[in-house]
């Protein structure tokens, strides 16, 4: 990727210390969405890229290949968008905007939440939340005051490494089973289903 890597980053304005804030990424969300995944915030690999996970290391879409059997992976990141959006998977972050010093959840400060209450509404068919990692469970009270079933689950974060991989896919199995992503009859729509917004 060309271009400044800050301005990539999503640095929008500066403090007064200099620090940057961050900015995350919009929403990846159909009508259709059954289960919504939240993470914290990108990591620097994910914003400099202006994609999801973008982490070679990161978990996320190796778990999502493995849930549903599809190399997501090695598509590009537009047409994988567009499959978990048909799959009834949306996703985003708990947090709009950081600072934040590398990419450690622990280095996060003055975030500014994203409104989910908004988004959660917007989406009509949406079966329960699940939140990716600690972090993002740190706005459990927020979710779960939205009136769907809300579960924590394993961070995909390369730096969870106490989990094994397929530990990880079963508590992640048994989430997407609940929300129905599962379900080997459901119905694939090419011309419906697409994020509401690309990152």
């Amino acid at each position: 990727m060309t271009g400044d890597p800050a301005a990539a980053a999503g640095a929008s304005i500066e403090t007064a210390t200099g620090d940057p804030v961050l900015q995350g990424l919009p929403a990846l969300a159909s009508p259709r969405a059954r289960l919504l995944v939240l993470g914290s915030f990108p990591s620097v690999a994910s914003l400099t890229a202006q994609q999801y996970y973008g982490h070679p290391r990161n978990h996320f879409w190796p778990l999502l290949s493995a849930l549903w059997g599809q190399d997501l992976r090695a598509m590009p990141y537009e047409l994988r968008c567009g499959w978990v959006a048909r799959r009834g998977l949306a996703i985003w972050d708990v947090y709009a905007s950081c600072q934040r010093e590398g990419s450690l959840d622990a280095d996060i400060r003055a975030a500014k939440p994203n409104d989910l209450q908004a988004l959660v509404s917007s989406l009509p068919e949406l079966r329960a939340i699940a939140h990716n990692g600690g972090e993002s469970a740190r706005s459990l009270r927020v979710t779960q005051a939205l009136g769907l079933p809300v579960f924590r689950l394993p961070s995909t974060s390369p730096a969870n490494a106490s989990w094994s991989f397929e530990r990880k896919l079963q508590s992640w199995r048994e989430v997407f089973a609940f929300a129905g992503l599962l379900d080997e009859h459901q119905e694939e729509d090419e011309g419906n289903g697409w994020p509401r917004g690309q990152p």
